[in-house]
């Protein structure tokens, strides 16, 4: 009886042991199992294609069958090679038919806007390019009111594309506003002198400058180098805000950084322009020739031709179109929408003081309401856009402390 009892209960622990590992087993199978699953599908969303990644395609197709549109101021005073640096630029001759004033029509000549637009297609890419000339500017011998034309130009061109913004049909905006602006300095200056000061105050805050000694053959490499250190330290002092380049992103190639550096290192540009075609041991090239030997347009050793096309198309036409939207024209439409809720308000200020007669109790509406929250907006938009203009200048004190170290 014993030895019986003693028997099914060892079966009993066996068949309990076997079971357990049975059960062990089963759920090691299952969770295997699960794991497969969560294996299987992370394998699956790898295989899978949805099509976003195709997006830039889209983009670029886009653009490239609307094509874009850039606009170059260029301001200085005549003989600095302005027309001959264009057509250098865009290999093309957009000054065919200019003719040249003589002495005497230049006492009393004022500033005039010349504007020239051509179209350019580069490897299926079109370009719409506007070229803002301002024959005149320097010449006379009262410069004073020289500033006035072009300013009045850029704020009429920001004015007609905010009036065309706010209407109804923006489906065919065309931009006419100016992207950049080449200023001129004369390399027989040993500074910046009152007249290019006073220009360059006058338009910081509209558009973006980028300044360019012209003739630069004509001076030593030494004396390069004292010019624009004495531009640089001028544009300082008297706290005139120039294009700033943007700094480079950490995932970019040590390639594209060191063309970086070596841009914002060159500025200001120190070009030598030309038209003609020469032969130099087989080579042609596109320089100037004179008694002594032939200056290379596109030698970096000669001239800073090359760094100014590079940065003004290849590197950063985009990006100074972006600064003249998210900045300049930015500025500019919080001004116009400031003045124009000011002027509602006293309009309905006036027709209130109108209606009430002698009663002197006054009644905020709803819209009174609306209009000083949008009033509020605006000023809070002005100090983004002082902080920015801020954070520019601050940049560009580091970027010249880094130079002169």
């Amino acid at each position: 009886m014993e030895k019986s009892e003693f028997n099914i209960k060892d079966i009993n622990i066996l068949n309990k042991g076997k079971t357990e590992d049975a059960t062990d087993k089963t759920n090691v199978d299952n969770n295997n199992t699960d794991k497969f699953r969560i294996i299987k599908i992370q394998r699956d969303r790898e295989r899978d294609y949805i099509g976003f990644a195709t997006l830039p395609e889209q983009v670029h197709r886009k653009s490239v069958k609307r094509g874009f549109d850039f606009t170059l101021m260029v301001v200085g005073e005549s003989g600095l090679g302005k027309s001959t640096l264009i057509n250098s630029l865009f290999l093309g001759d957009l000054y065919v038919n200019r003719k040249i004033p003589d002495v005497q029509d230049r006492i009393d000549k004022t500033t005039t806007i010349e504007k020239k637009t051509m179209e350019i297609e580069e490897r299926g890419v079109k370009l719409r390019l506007t070229i803002v000339d301002t024959p005149g500017f320097g010449d006379a011998i009262n410069c004073e009111d020289s500033w006035r034309v072009c300013s009045a130009y850029i704020d009429e061109q920001f004015r007609q594309y905010f009036t065309d913004e706010s209407g109804l049909n923006r489906r065919h905006m065309q931009d006419n506003r100016v992207h950049c602006c080449l200023y001129f300095v004369p390399p027989w200056a040993h500074s910046l002198r009152q007249v290019d000061l006073e220009m360059m105050r006058r338009l910081h805050r509209k558009v973006n400058i980028v300044v360019v000694i012209g003739k630069a053959d004509s001076l030593t490499a030494a004396e390069v180098k004292r010019l624009k250190t004495r531009i640089l330290s001028d544009l300082d002092e008297y706290q005139i805000q120039v294009y700033q380049f943007p700094e480079c992103d950490s995932d970019e190639d040590e390639e594209f950084k060191q063309q970086d550096r070596e841009l914002k290192a060159a500025a200001p540009f120190a070009v030598v322009a030309s038209d003609t075609v020469l032969e130099i041991g087989g080579k042609r090239v596109r320089g100037r020739q004179y008694p002594w030997g032939i200056v290379d347009v596109e030698n970096p050793r000669h001239s800073d031709f090359t760094k100014l096309r590079t940065m003004l198309i290849s590197t950063h036409m985009q990006d100074l179109k972006d600064v003249t939207q998210d900045v300049h024209y930015e500025n500019f439409r919080a001004q116009c929408i400031s003045q124009i809720s000011q002027h509602a308000m006293r309009e309905r200020g006036k027709l209130k003081r109108d209606s009430m007669g002698n009663n002197n109790e006054v009644v905020i509406t709803d819209t009174d309401r609306l209009l000083l929250q949008k009033d509020e907006e605006i000023r809070r938009m002005q100090d983004m856009l002082t902080q920015m203009q801020e954070k520019l200048k601050a940049s560009d004190k580091k970027h010249d402390s880094i130079i002169d170290v």
